[in-house]
């Protein structure tokens, strides 16, 4: 069916303004790590936040306030998550995965590919993305937290950034 009612209509245009503003008025209120791609746990906030917007916008059976509700228990809840993360190592431990190194030093870490499920196509595909060349050139390549990969150039100093990144500290105390 194309159309059903005016009122319908109205609604949704009503309902989902209104909507809209008191979800940005919380995110604004609960900050920018609201909707940061860190970890999985945020990407569920995040589609579950789009996810109740539409389902207040289409469904006459959820009132605006229970809508404005849901939307402050997610980001309440997303705000408390990320207090005690920072605060607390076993919770942080419990909501963050940890950042995988999949390529060091010239070497592609098959254990770690599988562990992690990635082809050693996808760690090339990714080093293409940084239009890099040649994999002579890339010192390490970490899947982090978010799924994300971060491709790292070869370099004479320290590689400091990689001190938090599972398999590294065996690899480098071994060169």
């Amino acid at each position: 069916m194309f159309f059903n009612t005016w009122a319908d209509l109205g609604r949704i245009l009503v309902v989902g303004v209104c909507a809209y503003v008191a979800l940005i008025v919380l995110l604004r209120i609960s900050g920018k790590r609201t909707l940061s791609k860190m970890n999985a746990f945020d990407l569920v906030v995040t589609v579950a936040l789009g996810s109740t917007l539409a389902t207040i916008l289409l469904s006459k059976d959820v009132a605006l306030a229970e809508g404005i509700l849901a939307f402050a228990l997610l980001v309440g809840l997303q705000y408390v998550i990320a207090w005690l993360t920072v605060r607390s190592r076993a919770v942080g431990d419990l909501v963050k995965a940890e950042p995988a190194l999949l390529f060091y030093q010239g070497c592609m870490l098959h254990e770690a590919l599988m562990r992690e499920r990635v082809t050693e196509g996808e760690v090339r595909a990714a080093v293409r993305n940084q239009n890099i060349a040649s994999m002579d050139v890339v010192k390490a390549v970490v899947l982090e937290t978010d799924g994300t990969f971060s491709v790292l150039p070869q370099t004479d100093k320290a590689a400091t950034a990689l001190t938090n990144v599972r398999g590294y500290a065996s690899r480098s105390n071994a060169a």
